[in-house]
């Protein structure tokens, strides 16, 4: 008797943001003369410029990296690839990174990872998780912060600024 009926809608919640002026304050964090520091402060702007995933942002290699032209490639979920431009302050943020602080940070130069932690290999998702709620505290933001929040902000600070729903 209950086959034609449909089940009811789950109430979706709006995602969590940042205010611009929260994100500048996260972004403003790491402390810039660490390698580590440097290494903290270009993935959390590429991640804020491009508004790609954090597994994405953790699994870029060295020649996923164009500087010269300002994109990175990425494979995102079902495998697929994507060319993402990326502003001037996440390009010279990277600049400073992988020319002063990756060297002191890797221990294998074979070692193809852009983002590497303070054993030389691969930074994890998890990893980067503790950076970002470390810097969060650090920046006094009391809100519930994720790694993905900063995925949002992206998206929401464009379309605040009139960016296309489509493009974004």
């Amino acid at each position: 008797p209950t086959g034609d009926l449909s089940s009811p809608k789950l109430e979706r919640k709006l995602p969590k943001v940042l205010t611009v002026s929260e994100v500048e304050r996260l972004l403003n964090q790491p402390d810039l003369s660490t390698p580590a520091g440097k290494r903290d402060k270009a993935m959390m702007e590429l991640l804020y410029a491009t508004g790609i995933r954090v597994s994405e942002l953790v699994n870029l290699n060295l020649l996923d990296v164009d500087l010269k032209e300002g994109f990175v490639r990425c494979t995102g979920k079902g495998s697929k690839e994507r060319v993402v431009p990326m502003g001037e302050i996440a390009i010279s943020a990277l600049k400073t990174y992988l020319e002063s602080a990756r060297p002191k940070l890797v221990t294998d130069p074979k070692e193809k990872a852009l983002f590497v932690n303070h054993h030389g290999k691969r930074l994890t998702r998890q990893g980067f998780w503790k950076i970002v709620k470390k810097y969060a505290a650090q920046a006094q933001i009391r809100k519930e912060i994720t790694p993905h929040t900063l995925r949002h902000s992206f998206a929401t600070h464009l379309l605040e600024n009139g960016a296309d729903i489509r493009a974004v």
